[in-house]
């Protein structure tokens, strides 16, 4: 792979582990990439139909060879999300640590660019409410584009930091926290870290870690679940940790059942004997991964839970959101900016109470703006599973929606004019404005297609 990979590491992971050196070196040498994608069950397409399914997730498949996902239409729909496979395993802790069919309050702390947040917003209830958190303001773009396009209600974004949930009490069921690490786990995708690797950039993580832990620790409500997890193979940012967890917090580890097959290590720490998994990419097809999950064993403050006042809409704008929006479904427009988001009715509270100690990025789906009479639809809507049938749509083929996507010009014959959504396969797209002598194309400029195809 050009890059030698840390002999102290490899030796230390060898003692306390049992790591085959051989096949671990000859693996990084290979330098073979796993290609894996989640499909979103809102959206079920005929993407990957006979792809092998990852064991540990129902959504996630392995691909046999890499496609060019920016020339899929299907992924600018949102119909699946492109994630590595071992991170994946959160789901299985989900199932088998929790019921999932209750109402759930999950906080996803550092969840840029949101893989697990799309996962966790898969499998919860549609009336538990999912916090997606990132804490640097750069990333927040990318995470909140990515919720829109998996087209949910049940989530927030917000940009916090972790210090900040502590307003909250132990509000939360579950906290997830995918901590910043020395991200050794990825040295066979990304060769180049490895030369950015130093033992004393791992002990900067592991100091930023048990910070993180310690911030968050009280938005946990007794007796719920943290899921900690890392892209590192470092004992000091995995175990270590966790044992500084249970030496200074009541919490108790859990043990997660695996199947033998999956050939995921499970490691017991040296001195409180906590249970971590470890994944390694010579034995489960996926990258270096680790992951331990605690549950509270005492009390936590509970903030004063402030009521949403009843919305005061305006009596002109409710009939002109209400066309736009599924009539099936029971939802809440709730005005925001110049227009209105739509949110699940049992989460008005709950948004209210987050709006009064946090920075809401976005909340539900933001249906649009509302200009005189008229709602100019927003891109939200456009990718959310919630969009009235009725809508005019122009289904376009292949050729057709990646020129949309491009931005290129677009020919469409037979539709009448006014907004226009752009679908594929049956899957939306975007906006566009059907005018008499030209199609304005709604699409976001960040999210256009550059590449050429």
């Amino acid at each position: 792979m050009g890059n030698v990979l840390p002999s102290s590491l490899i030796r230390s992971l060898n003692e306390k582990f049992g790591l085959d050196q051989e096949l671990f070196f000859r693996i990084h040498e290979e330098g073979e990439s796993v290609t894996t994608v989640r499909l979103n069950p809102f959206k079920p397409s005929n993407a990957f139909l006979n792809a092998e399914r990852i064991a540990w997730t129902e959504y996630g498949r392995y691909l046999n060879a890499r496609p060019s996902f920016i020339a899929d239409p299907l992924f600018h729909a949102g119909c699946y999300y492109v994630q590595e496979a071992s991170s994946m395993f959160v789901e299985h802790i989900l199932r088998q640590t929790i019921d999932l069919k209750e109402d759930l309050r999950v906080l996803d702390l550092c969840a840029a660019p949101g893989g697990k947040s799309t996962l966790i917003s898969s499998v919860i209830s549609s009336d538990s409410l999912l916090v997606s958190n990132e804490i640097i303001k750069t990333r927040v773009p990318v995470l909140s584009d990515n919720m829109t396009k998996w087209g949910v209600l049940n989530s927030v974004v917000t940009n916090n930091d972790p210090k900040d949930f502590q307003r909250l009490g132990g509000y939360f069921d579950v906290i997830v926290v995918d901590a910043p690490c020395s991200g050794s786990g990825m040295w066979r995708k990304d060769p180049q870290t490895v030369n950015e690797w130093s033992e004393n950039n791992v002990q900067l993580c592991s100091q930023r870690q048990q910070r993180i832990l310690a911030d968050i620790y009280p938005a946990l409500k007794e007796g719920g679940l943290l899921i900690y997890s890392t892209c590192s193979y470092s004992e000091e940012e995995n175990e270590e940790v966790a044992d500084w967890l249970t030496g200074t917090f009541k919490v108790s580890s859990i043990q997660i059942p695996i199947d033998t097959n999956w050939e995921i290590r499970e490691s017991i720490s040296s001195k409180h004997k906590n249970y971590g998994y470890r994944f390694y990419p010579h034995l489960v097809k996926g990258e270096g991964f680790f992951v331990s999950c605690f549950r509270k064993d005492e009390s936590s403050s509970l903030a004063k839970s402030v009521k949403a006042r009843a919305v005061k809409l305006n009596k002109n704008d409710l009939p002109i959101v209400q066309r736009w929006i599924s009539a099936d479904s029971s939802l809440l427009p709730i005005p925001v900016r110049e227009g209105y988001s739509i949110i699940n009715p049992v989460h008005a509270d709950d948004i209210h109470f987050l709006q009064s100690s946090l920075y809401l990025k976005k909340s539900g789906v933001f249906t649009g703006k509302i200009v005189g009479k008229d709602l100019i639809p927003d891109h939200e809507l456009a990718l959310s599973i919630y969009l009235n049938k009725n809508i005019q749509r122009a289904e376009l083929n292949f050729e057709e929606a990646i020129n949309y996507l491009r931005k290129d010009d677009l020919k469409l014959n037979n539709l009448d004019h006014g907004w226009t959504l752009m679908s594929f396969q049956g899957f939306g797209l975007g906006w566009a404005k059907i005018l008499s002598n030209r199609i304005n194309n709604y699409l976001p400029k960040e999210l256009r297609i550059l590449k050429e195809i």
